[in-house]
């Protein structure tokens, strides 16, 4: 039986890194192979599960960050033996916390074989809107959902993915877009455009724990929380501008909605999933 290959991005917090990963050992190591992403980590702050640690020069000053960090992982396992290991990637960062006793990959692989058309899933937050719109329903379709925790289809990688000569900057995600401003906006219009849906489900839970760019952003070697946010906003609008001639926000999430809304003239079953 095929695995998920689960990737964790850390730089410099391994006591929190290691935690999660025990956590998804505890409850999900039937069905996760587990890769952790030293991205710019200090020697001795690296997790005791470290895969690869990423040390030139230019990543200890900067980190990878969410982008060219998960397409570095990626991009291992590409070039090497156990691409074909898995079925699906979860894609999360050291500060994703899940409910104890919660089995999550094996949730949302279930999820992935009921709903064939989803390419996308992620496990719904309990702060999150979404969970009103879900309701009773256990899973809908979204054109926006943050990007905390991804469960991708292999399927839906392969069919994005750059496959020709990919570097860590434009396998999955565009490493010029260095704070990812919207990519799971992009991501997820890919997606609609490809015939794949995007969901949330609130079979599983996960939450983003911000008080470690809050209380840790010099052991994480990265700006204030403010600093960080209006770098992120302002970056990445001459990001979207630069790459699709945007100059709002507004204008990408309609740019995703309008994939969304098509999604369901070609797939009108699918309606069933629509908010």
């Amino acid at each position: 039986m095929k695995k998920t290959a689960t990737i964790i991005l850390n730089r410099n917090l391994p006591k929190e890194t290691n935690k999660l990963v025990e956590h998804l050992i505890k409850f999900d190591n039937d069905h996760a192979d587990i890769f952790v992403v030293e991205a710019g980590s200090d020697k001795d702050r690296l997790s005791k599960y470290c895969t690869w640690h990423v040390n030139t020069r230019e990543i200890m000053k900067h980190g990878m960050r969410y982008s060219r960090g998960m397409n570095y992982a990626l991009l291992q396992l590409w070039n090497g033996n156990d691409w074909e290991k898995y079925d699906s990637f979860f894609l999360i960062t050291n500060d994703t916390k899940f409910p104890n006793n919660q089995e999550t990959v094996k949730t949302l692989r279930q999820l992935l074989i009921d709903n064939p058309k989803v390419g996308i899933v992620s496990p719904c937050s309990e702060r999150w809107g979404e969970k009103v719109l879900i309701g009773n329903d256990s899973l809908k379709y979204f054109w926006f959902i943050h990007n905390n925790a991804y469960f991708l289809r292999k399927d839906l990688v392969e069919q994005l993915m750059n496959s020709i000569n990919p570097t860590y900057m434009d396998l999955l995600f565009d490493g010029d877009n260095f704070r990812g401003y919207l990519s799971e906006s992009e991501l997820i219009a890919k997606a609609y455009a490809n015939d794949w849906a995007a969901a949330i489900t609130t079979k599983a839970f996960s939450e983003e724990d911000e008080s470690y760019l809050l209380d840790k952003s010099n052991l994480i070697k990265t700006e204030s929380y403010q600093q960080n946010l209006q770098l992120y906003v302002d970056e990445g609008l001459k990001w979207v501008k630069k790459k699709y001639g945007f100059n709002s926000r507004w204008q990408m999430m309609q740019y995703s909605k309008l994939f969304y809304d098509k999604f369901f003239d070609y797939c009108p079953e699918e309606k069933i999933n629509k908010i």
